[in-house]
């Protein structure tokens, strides 16, 4: 179920994105309050944009947009709307998403591709081991993804090892979607009920909301450890609420795959200009084919890099790599700049950590402090030190640690209220 367009010249996949591109133009200055109240005020002629380059003329979108006035960017009545999501709200307040009969349709289409980038066939058996409730769109796209696709699906949702393993043994699915850390759990699990994982049905996970690969590709310290153990293929995804389109990595690990008749992506510096190829900057996406809430220039605040070299499984399509980091989680301490992706990966290293927290604060001089909160079965001043020492090594710095009891660092974690595990916090200003 590979598009043909993903297989075409990068001349006849810039036609068809300039094409969607000036539909999507005209489809916002006729629907959507936001952007024509912004073509009037900034006195834009969207005529004169036909180019991907082009984009350049426009004035980009932010979350707080989004935040300040989100009824102004629906576009069309609230009783079309068939689906209402939130964003998680990791960078401030959620904000409401509708989809509309059409958008549902498009959803479908976009994770059904994206399955079949990482090999999943009509036919596969496919776990699914996140949420449909609590507004979160992600987990509703996995499944009519999924359905579209001809797959079976066991709906189990997250957590409860135990469940996870009767579903497993007793429905022999091929593929999981799961967060990587929890196949920790699910191993640790195994291994004390004397399951031979390795000999399960299970051969491949589509991993969300945790990194999988360093920038080059290699795999992370969280994806050695799990594949040390369990002999399976982690693809790794990219996605959000706002853009309602998946990156999703083939066979051959290289980036997420970018869909080009759903979205037009930029990668963009401190000034809103287009890097340099190869570097690394803000994600920047303008969604296309969407009825309810289109987005221009919309700035993610994800840090990457755009990869445009041919793929060995034969698409032509940009890839977007591993995400550096969120650009208002940036660190800077003692001199150096740091993303906690970096962080939670070293962390993952340790054995005798249970649990963490990563936390950001300001000091009285205004510079950036980096308290890491851990839980352990075996705390010990040996312990610290270690984690201490291998910070140095492999980031420069070290900050401060401490042991917190496993069940007080849990409550903040896994907080009720939350649809995401909690391990960073930002109390800056």
């Amino acid at each position: 179920m590979i598009p043909a367009i993903e297989k075409a010249t990068s001349q006849e996949i810039n036609a068809l994105q300039e094409q969607k591109l000036q539909e999507t133009l005209a489809y916002l200055s006729e629907k959507s309050p936001y952007y024509k109240a912004l073509f009037t005020r900034e006195k834009i002629n969207i005529k004169s944009v036909k180019t991907i380059k082009d984009l350049q003329q426009l004035p980009t979108t932010s979350k707080t947009d989004l935040q300040v006035d989100n009824e102004a960017f629906f576009c069309v009545p609230m009783h079309e709307i068939i689906d209402y999501a939130t964003t998680s709200g990791t960078l401030g307040s959620p904000v409401t998403f509708g989809l509309t009969d059409k958008d549902l349709d498009r959803l479908a289409y976009n994770e059904a591709i994206s399955f079949a980038c990482a090999g999943i066939q009509k036919g596969d058996v496919v776990q699914l081991m996140t949420t449909l409730d609590r507004r979160f769109m992600a987990g509703l796209a996995y499944f009519l993804g999924l359905r579209k696709l001809g797959a079976g699906i066991i709906r189990v949702g997250a957590g409860i090892p135990e469940l996870q393993w009767d579903s497993i043994l007793k429905y022999k699915p091929k593929y999981l979607i799961a967060v990587p850390s929890f196949l920790l759990k699910m191993i640790e699990y195994a291994e004390n009920r004397g399951i031979d994982y390795n000999a399960s049905s299970v051969k491949g996970v589509i991993c969300i909301g945790e990194s999988l690969r360093n920038q080059d590709f290699s795999p992370t310290v969280l994806a050695e450890k799990i594949t040390s153990k369990w002999d399976l293929q982690l693809f790794s995804t990219y996605a959000s609420t706002e853009m309602s389109t998946a990156f999703t990595e083939c066979e051959y690990f290289q980036g997420g795959h970018q869909h080009p008749e759903l979205i037009i992506t930029e990668v963009l510096d401190d000034n809103d200009n287009p890097v340099a190829e190869g570097e690394s900057g803000e994600l920047t996406i303008t969604t296309l084919g969407v009825e309810a809430m289109p987005l221009l220039r919309f700035k993610t605040g994800d840090i990457v890099k755009l990869h445009t070299s041919p793929c060995a499984c034969g698409k032509n399509t940009p890839r977007v790599g591993p995400v550096i980091g969120r650009k208002q989680h940036m660190i800077k301490y003692k001199g150096t700049t740091l993303y906690p992706p970096a962080m939670h990966d070293l962390l993952t290293y340790f054995e005798g950590v249970q649990s963490h927290l990563i936390e950001i604060s300001s000091n009285e001089l205004g510079t950036d402090e980096i308290l890491i909160r851990i839980a352990s079965n075996n705390p010990s001043e040996e312990l610290l030190n270690h984690i201490k020492d291998h910070f140095r090594a492999k980031l420069r710095v070290s900050p401060k640690v401490e042991f917190v009891a496993k069940d007080i660092l849990n409550n903040i974690i896994f907080a009720p209220e939350s649809r995401k595990p909690i391990t960073f916090i930002d109390k800056r200003a």
